[in-house]
C-alpha cells in the first residue's frame, strides 16, 4: 500500500511528538512518508516529502492555504491527489487542514459539502459517530441527509455494523421538536433510502446507543464534542483529585485504578486517532491539536486501515447517482 502522508509540523507538540507517533507507526508495519523541511531533525530512515512553509494553529484557513502553497498541509494533501500517498494525516489546524483536503484532492461528486466525522464513545459499546463537527457552521436540511448517508458509509467501514441506525440531534425526541433546520431535515430522513433513521436525539444520548449515527450542523456538533472533552477531563481530573485527598484513600485507589483505566483509555480522544473528513476524494485524518505519539500511531493505524476499506469509492457509488 501506498504511504501515509503525515504532516510532521502539525499540532501543539510538533515536531517532537509527532516524529515520535511516525517511527512507532512505521515499526509496527505502517508505511509512513512525512511532509516537513527539508532540515527536519528526527526523520532517520522515514522517507520526506520537503514543504517550506507551516500554517501556524492560529492562522486564517483560506488564507493560509492561498498564500502557502509549499506548505506541509498543501503537499500532504496534494501527495494523495498525485497517488504518492494512501491518506493525509495532520494535528495542525484543522481549518487549514479541510481547505487543503478540499482545494488538492477535491470533493466527491454529488456531495454538498465535506463534513467532520468524530468518534463519541460509548462505555461497553463501539464509538458512535457525531458528524458534522465543525466543517460547516450552518447547513442546509438536504446536507444533513447526505451527512447521514455518508456517517452510515463510514460506521460500516470503520466499525463493522452491517445497518447503522441514524439519529437527528435535537431538543426532544419528538418528531415536532427543534428549530426550522432540524424539522425539515427530519422530515428529509424519515423519506431517505439506504439509511436507518431512527428519529431525534438528544444531548443525553450522544454516548448511549440509541443512534450510531448522529447528525447535525457544525457549529452545534463542535460544542457538544468540545463540552463532552471538557467533561470527561474534569470528571477524571476529579476522581484522581478525590483518591489523594486523604492518605488513607490510596490503598482503595489503588485498588480500583486497573479497573478505571480501560474506561480512561475508552474515553480519551487519542485512543480514536481523529476524526475523518467525509466527502472528500480522498483519505483525510484530524488529529487532535494536542495529540501526542500514541494518537499519532492510531491516526496512522485509522488512514492505513480506511485507504484499504474501499470507503471514498463506496461513498462515491452513493453518490454516483
Amino acid at each position: 500500500m501506498l504511504p501515509i502522508a503525515l504532516d510532521a509540523m502539525g499540532g501543539d507538540r510538533a515536531p517532537g511528538d509527532i516524529l515520535a507517533g511516525a517511527h512507532a507507526a512505521a515499526a509496527a508495519g505502517l508505511p509512513v512518508v512525512l511532509v516537513g523541511p527539508a532540515d527536519l531533525e528526527g526523520t532517520g530512515d522515514l522517507p520526506l516529502i520537503v514543504a517550506s512553509e507551516v500554517i501556524a494553529m492560529d492562522e486564517d484557513p483560506a488564507g493560509g492555504v492561498r498564500r502557502k502553497k509549499d506548505s506541509t498541509l498543501v503537499r500532504a494533501a496534494e501527495a494523495v491527489r498525485d497517488g504518492k500517498a494512501c491518506a493525509m494525516v495532520s494535528a495542525g489546524n484543522t481549518g487549514a487542514t479541510m481547505a487543503s483536503a478540499l482545494l488538492r484532492m477535491g470533493r466527491i461528486r454529488g456531495v454538498n459539502r465535506p463534513a467532520i466525522a468524530t468518534p463519541i464513545p460509548v462505555p461497553g459499546h463501539l464509538p458512535n459517530i457525531m458528524l458534522d463537527a465543525g466543517a460547516n457552521a450552518e447547513v442546509q436540511p438536504e446536507w444533513l441527509v447526505q451527512f447521514a448517508q455518508m456517517g452510515s458509509i463510514y460506521s460500516r467501514s470503520r466499525f463493522g455494523i452491517a445497518t447503522p441506525k441514524v439519529g437527528l440531534l435535537s431538543i426532544g425526541e419528538e418528531p415536532g421538536k427543534g428549530d426550522t433546520l432540524r424539522k425539515e431535515a427530519y422530515e428529509l430522513l424519515s423519506a431517505a433510502s439506504g439509511i436507518e433513521f431512527v428519529g431525534n436525539v438528544e444531548g443525553r444520548d450522544l454516548m448511549k446507543k440509541t443512534a450510531d449515527v448522529i447528525v447535525t450542523d457544525g457549529f452545534t456538533g463542535n460544542v457538544a464534542l468540545k463540552t463532552l472533552e471538557g467533561g470527561m477531563k474534569t470528571l477524571f481530573a476529579s476522581l484522581l483529585e478525590a483518591f489523594a485527598a486523604e492518605p488513607q484513600y490510596k490503598e482503595h485507589a489503588d485498588a480500583l485504578l486497573p479497573a478505571l483505566l480501560p474506561l480512561h483509555a475508552q474515553m480519551s480522544p487519542d485512543t480514536y486517532g481523529g476524526a475523518v473528513l467525509l466527502g472528500v476524494d480522498g483519505i483525510c485524518i484530524i488529529s487532535h491539536g494536542s495529540s501526542g505519539q500514541t494518537a499519532i500511531v492510531n491516526a496512522m493505524k485509522l488512514a492505513h486501515e480506511l485507504a484499504g476499506s474501499g470507503m471514498v469509492a463506496e461513498i462515491a457509488a452513493a453518490f454516483a447517482g
